[in-house]
Parts: structure tokens; C-alpha cells; sequence
């Protein structure tokens, strides 16, 4: 047979998944076989220069290296973040608790939002029946019936009662936040009590990525069943 048709026999013998197959079952292949790793040439980067195997791993485990440092370092900044937002529901739930009086609370919730969580504005819209000493507060509290028109921009959130971030329509801040709106660009809308049926909490914050959509929204939960709990 001639070179010619043997080389088309191993062709069509042996393709591309064939040889990968083989290597993968044969790990000790380049061991047995060490020359052909400074033979064989690989492109750096499409259209690069050509270089060695060894030199190809050697960039790849490099990369591999990087990219796991970057992603550990991702992890501990999502650590510690947590720790700071479990330390600081914890103080707000100490203060909520040892403060008498519905009105006080609604107070120190204001004031726990502001300077623990640098809410740039924050919220809180109550439906009745409300306590008898509950009484809105100007710029923080709202008391409004559900069905009140104002709250129609809010409709699909209070039906899925479930926290939510992101940007907030003009309505929305209009009504949350009135001659402050235009101060705010993203937020966080959190439901008060079973679907929403106590209101909701709203942190506003003027960096419009501060809240976004891809935000897990677990702490918030938790924050909005305390201050349900606080404000019952």
C-alpha cells in the first residue's frame, strides 16, 4: 500500500475525538513520551506565534491559577459582606426590641435604615387596620389603603410579595419619595407580613446599581419579617 493511501486509511481511522479519547485513557502518555512534548507546537493566540506544549500548559495552569485567586478573593468579599449584613440586622433587631411603643419603633427604623444600612432614602407604606398609634411620619411613613390608585406601580411587586431590586420608576419614587424622587435611582422594595399584607419597605439608594436585579434578595427577607414581627 502506498503512503499516500495509508495516510488516508488513518485518517479515516482516527479522528480528532479518537486521539482526544485515547489521551484521556492514557494520562501517561507525554511520561512515555516526553520528546514530542517540545515538538509539538500550539498557537499562543489565534494568528500568534507558535510555541511548545509544555509552554501552552504552563499559560493555561497560569490562567487557571488567576482565575481561582480572582474568584477566592470574589468569595471572601461576599463573606465579609454578609458578616457586616448579618451584624447589622442584628442591631436593628436589639434596638427594635427594646424599644417601647409602635410610633417609637417606626422611629428607630428610620433612623437603623439611614445610618447602619446608608439608605440614601427609605420608606415604609403601611395598610390598615394600623394600630391606633400609628401615625405617618412625613417622608418616611405613608398610610394608605391597598386599593389606593397611588400604589398601581407597585402592583405586579405586592402580587408576587417578594423583595425586589433594581431601578425605580418615576410613579414609583413620585409616590414613595415625593420632592426627593429625582435624588433616587435604584431600590429595594421589600413585602411586610404574608403577601405583603402589613405594606412594604422601601431602601433607595441614588447609585442606580447599588440595587439590581441580580441581587440575592435572602437578607432581605429576613430584614422585612423582622420589621413585620416589630411592627405588628
Amino acid at each position: 500500500m502506498s503512503q499516500q493511501k495509508s495516510e488516508a486509511v488513518v485518517e479515516e481511522t482516527f479522528s480528532d475525538d479518537d486521539i482526544a479519547e485515547y489521551l484521556q485513557r492514557h494520562a501517561d502518555f507525554f511520561d512515555r513520551h516526553s520528546s514530542l512534548l517540545m515538538d509539538l507546537k500550539v498557537a499562543h493566540n489565534p494568528g500568534g506565534a507558535a510555541i511548545s506544549l509544555v509552554e501552552r500548559q504552563i499559560t493555561v495552569l497560569r490562567q487557571r491559577s488567576q482565575d481561582l485567586e480572582r474568584q477566592l478573593k470574589e468569595l471572601v468579599t461576599v463573606a465579609r459582606s454578609n458578616d457586616l449584613l448579618v451584624a447589622r440586622l442584628h442591631r436593628l433587631s436589639i434596638r427594635l426590641m427594646t424599644t417601647p411603643g409602635h410610633a417609637a419603633r417606626i422611629e428607630t427604623l428610620e433612623t437603623c435604615l439611614r445610618e447602619d444600612f446608608q439608605a440614601d432614602r427609605a420608606a415604609v407604606v403601611l395598610f390598615p387596620p394600623l394600630q391606633d398609634e400609628t401615625i405617618a411620619r412625613e417622608g418616611f411613613l405613608k398610610i394608605v389603603d391597598r386599593g389606593d390608585p397611588g400604589l398601581k406601580p407597585f402592583a405586579s411587586f405586592l402580587k408576587s410579595a417578594r423583595p425586589r431590586c433594581g431601578l425605580i420608576r418615576g410613579r414609583q419614587k413620585t409616590f414613595l419619595f415625593a420632592e426627593n424622587a429625582r435624588e433616587i435611582s435604584s431600590a429595594a422594595l421589600v413585602p411586610l407580613g404574608a403577601q405583603a399584607a402589613l405594606g412594604f419597605l422601601v431602601i433607595g439608594s441614588r447609585d442606580p446599581d447599588y440595587f439590581n436585579p441580580e441581587q440575592k434578595t435572602d437578607f432581605l427577607a429576613r430584614l422585612g419579617e423582622l420589621v413585620s414581627v416589630a411592627l405588628l
